[in-house]
């Protein structure tokens, strides 16, 4: 099945839908029945409707990432670690993956200060060595006149 490079209200709807829930565009364009995503970027800028509904489910899918990243570390994942030893025996553990966990976490607070800095973005905060907050002060010298 071909797919779609024609805009329509309900694809732009789904899009945007899914894109709230926390999907990536790449990812909903991968579907049957979905648009590549060049045609995604040409209607993003031929079409300011679709730009701000697009533009406001690029801020919804940063709380959905948002809230992901506190259930993934909030959740025990358990999981099979095999190594081969030295001598040739093979050791098989069970445990947490907090390794894939946590870099499930990190990617997810990167994304979402990318997309919501100002909600979700480090803030930085300027202060002196007593954690006073920075002044600027401007000194303003006075002309000197060439000599004759």
């Amino acid at each position: 099945m071909p797919r779609p490079s024609d805009f329509t209200e309900e694809i732009a709807d789904t899009i945007c839908e899914r894109l709230a829930e926390g999907e990536s565009l790449r990812s909903i364009c991968r579907d049957e029945g979905m648009p590549s995503t060049s045609s995604v970027c040409r209607w993003l800028a031929a079409r300011e409707g679709f730009r701000e509904q697009y533009a406001r489910a690029r801020e919804l899918q940063a709380d959905a990432l948002f809230d992901e990243a506190q259930d993934i570390a909030n959740t025990l994942v358990e999981g099979v670690k095999t190594k081969v030893t030295s001598d040739g025996k093979t050791e098989v553990t069970r445990g947490d993956m907090i390794e894939h966990r946590r870099l499930q976490v990190d990617v997810r607070k990167w994304m979402v200060g990318k997309l919501a800095p100002k909600k979700y973005g480090d803030k930085l905060a300027l202060t002196d060595a007593d954690g006073r907050p920075l002044t600027v002060n401007v000194v303003q010298r006075a002309e000197r006149k060439p000599s004759t």
